[in-house]
């Protein structure tokens, strides 16, 4: 993919920029930089004063921010880093407590256009699907490694597809004959085990499972648990933390922590309460906000976002 084939549009911009209230002096977290487009109003908002941390896994969308965000100098500073160490990368630059932190899950436009990552079942292209170039397990190795059982059970869990046992049984058949080294051939692999009738609902019949690789590979689920306490920890009273998801899996992990943090504990009466409801915080958006028809539109890649937001009241 060539550098000018597409120009990142961040989701939600408005209502980002609205909830976190970036403003001069402060000190924000974008914990999921990317190419820096909700950065990049952020410190617009900042005038040059102040500081923004971005993080990010993705040495290339690192890149990129770095390039779009040159012009703000020493106000911004970026780091290579999953944003489940947060907390330990703020203490290496010397930093406490912030006034905010930002989220924007899931995969970039960056990473699912470029064929070479192997993140999208409409290109072909290498197994990968790591956002860590450096880490040493990929989709590749999930495919042809894992048995048949546990294949079938991040198809089912983390695609939420209800055809996971039967795609799993038809991986094992196939990687037997020879491994499934590209992104079309699991495509096709996965789109065979599925029934007909069932392949012309929902989209794409590899959609799911793909997913599901990906959240593997990555370890999303357990990363965004992880990020979500890491921000909690260095919120200074009154911060806020502002998260973007694009599926029930990723919301359904920040509506929970939101609601044990606002006060709204769940845990069953016969146990003791472990999910911390006595932290004073408050819920800024009781429900989701979502993008307007018009945003979607503008940005089709929008449509499944789903943005909540909390505000620190104090320690």
């Amino acid at each position: 993919m060539n550098e000018g084939d597409y120009r990142h549009v961040p989701v939600l911009l408005q209502e980002v920029l609205e909830l976190l209230r970036p403003r001069p002096g402060i000190t924000l977290v974008d914990a999921t930089v990317g190419e820096g487009g909700h950065a990049e109003a952020i410190l617009t908002r900042m005038e040059g004063r102040g500081c923004l941390v971005g993080l990010d896994r993705d040495e290339e969308a690192l890149k990129r921010a770095r390039r779009r965000l040159e012009r703000f100098g020493a106000a911004v500073i970026l780091v290579q880093s999953p944003f489940s160490l947060l907390k330990q990368a703020l203490t290496d630059q010397g930093i406490e407590a912030v006034e905010g932190v930002l989220f924007d899950f899931g995969v970039s436009a960056l990473q699912l256009e470029d064929p070479r990552r192997g993140f999208s079942f409409r290109h072909p292209g290498p197994l990968d699907m790591r956002m860590d170039m450096r880490q040493p397990l990929d989709a590749w190795k999930v495919v042809n490694t894992y048995e048949e059982g546990e294949l079938a059970r991040v198809i089912r869990e983390y695609g939420e597809e209800r055809w996971a046992s039967r795609i799993a049984r038809r991986i094992v058949h196939e990687r037997e004959r020879a491994p499934i080294d590209t992104t079309d051939r699991l495509a096709e692999v996965v789109r065979e085990a599925i029934p007909a009738p069932a392949r012309r609902r929902g989209g794409h019949p590899a959609r799911r499972t793909f997913q599901a690789l990906r959240i593997e590979v990555n370890r999303e689920l357990e990363e965004i648990k992880q990020g979500l306490a890491a921000a909690w920890e260095v919120l200074a009273p009154g911060g806020r933390m502002v998260c973007i998801s694009y599926h029930s899996l990723e919301d359904r992990i920040v509506k929970k922590f939101f609601a044990k943090r606002a006060g709204r504990c769940r845990c069953p009466v016969s146990e003791e309460c472990s999910c911390g409801a006595d932290e004073p915080a408050r819920l800024l958006t009781p429900g989701i906000l979502r993008p307007t028809p018009e945003e979607i539109a503008l940005n089709p890649r929008a449509r499944s976002a789903r943005l909540r937001a909390l505000e620190m009241r104090g320690r």
